[in-house]
Order: C-alpha cells, then structure tokens, then sequence
C-alpha cells in the first residue's frame, strides 16, 4: 500500500468559546479570561486535558500530519487491522505538540491525534545562542539541548541568523511549526522511526524551559 503524503489538517469549524462548556476547573478559568496564555498554565504547573483550551488560547494554531501506518495486532479470532497517525501542532509563534492516535478508520485517527497534539502543547523559548551571530534577535535556540525518546537522542545547536533548518524533513517541519528560523540538528539511533524522533525533539524543546527556569532559581538565590 503506497504511503499517503503529508497533509495540513484543517477543523470544519471555527472554534466557539461562547459555545463551549468547560469540564475542568483550567478551562473555567480560560473562559473566565482567567488564563490568557499557555505560558501562564506551565507557571501553574497545570496540565491541560480540554482540547478547547488550546483552541481559545491559541486560535491560529495549525496541524500537519507528519506519518500513517498500517498496525496490525493478532486476537484469538483473526488479525486487527487500524492505522496508526501521527501529527505534529504549531501556531509558529512558540508553541508546539506532537500527538498520535490509532483507529480503524484514517479520518478518525487523525482526528484524535490532533486532539493529542494540542494537549501537549508546551511553549518553546527562543533566542539567539550561536557564538557566529550577534543579532540579538530571537530566531534560534538560546543554548544547545538534548532530547531522547528510546534509543533515539537528538541534539539542537543554535545556528546563525540566515542558515536555516539544517534538519531531516519531519523534524524540520516541527521546529517550523514551533517559529524556529535557524537550527543545527543532530540525530542517532532508529531515526526511521518518526514518532519517537519527534518525541527526542519534544523533550529537547521541553528542556529548554526547565534549563531556563533552574537557572533563573540560582540566580535568584544568588
């Protein structure tokens, strides 16, 4: 079965937050315009389990499917056959998520992967890091990272102002949806493996945030 290419996946309709009825007490304080900001609810150290949250937080936020593949898992009765989709969530501003879902229908996978993928979004931090460039201006990493995910680690090195994405091409697109414009990426292990190669991204964008806030903590008591 040939792989299908990788598409931009698209809500039918807009978000209504008039409309919608929080089940949890962060998305009452969203609607309540109690929490205006993603950043805000990682300061809470919350986790967000509404999709709507993300939604009326971030409303240019954009989906790309990055894999779909077909799993099988064997029963007492026969084979099961589902798909298996994996989506990448940005709104290239400095936010972004990595979800996936299984199911034995394409469109329903992809649909909860989406979902997963806006409630793992974390904010990225930004800055300009690289020892060749003294732009000042946030188009990069503020310092080197590391990420794993099983045998999968992956190193982002900021780059000079004009370089580019020096990335394979779905960790490209997820640093593109995250607003990165110039990064050195570096991968070893099973890298054909997508899912686990963006997840070593995700923890490596993840620990910039907890780098940045230790060393805020030392500062501080200094």
């Amino acid at each position: 079965m040939p792989r299908p290419q990788r598409r931009s996946y698209e809500p039918v309709n807009r978000f209504d937050i008039n409309a919608w009825t929080p089940a949890t007490e962060l998305g009452r304080m969203v609607k309540n315009h109690e929490v205006t900001s993603i950043e805000q609810i990682f300061a809470m150290s919350r986790r967000i389990e509404e999709v709507e949250i993300v939604d009326a937080l971030l409303p240019n936020i954009r989906s790309e499917v990055i894999d779909i593949a077909s799993v099988q898992r064997m029963t007492r009765n026969n084979r099961k056959q589902k798909f298996r989709v994996v989506v990448v969530a940005g709104d290239e501003k400095g936010h972004v998520g990595i979800g996936a879902a299984k199911d034995i229908e394409v469109k329903a996978a992809i649909e909860g992967a989406v979902k997963n993928a806006k409630r793992n979004i974390i904010p990225v931090m930004f800055g300009c890091g690289s020892w060749q460039c003294t732009c000042g201006q946030e188009h990069s990493l503020p310092f080197t990272v590391k990420g794993r995910c099983s045998s999968i680690e992956v190193i982002l090195k900021p780059a000079p102002r004009g370089l580019g994405i020096v990335a394979s091409k779905p960790v490209k697109l997820m640093l593109e949806l995250a607003g990165l414009k110039d990064v050195w990426s570096f991968s070893r292990g099973r890298t054909r493996t997508k899912y686990n190669t963006l997840m070593a991204v995700y923890n490596a964008l993840g620990n910039i945030i907890s780098m940045k806030n230790v060393s805020s903590a030392i500062v501080s008591k200094n």
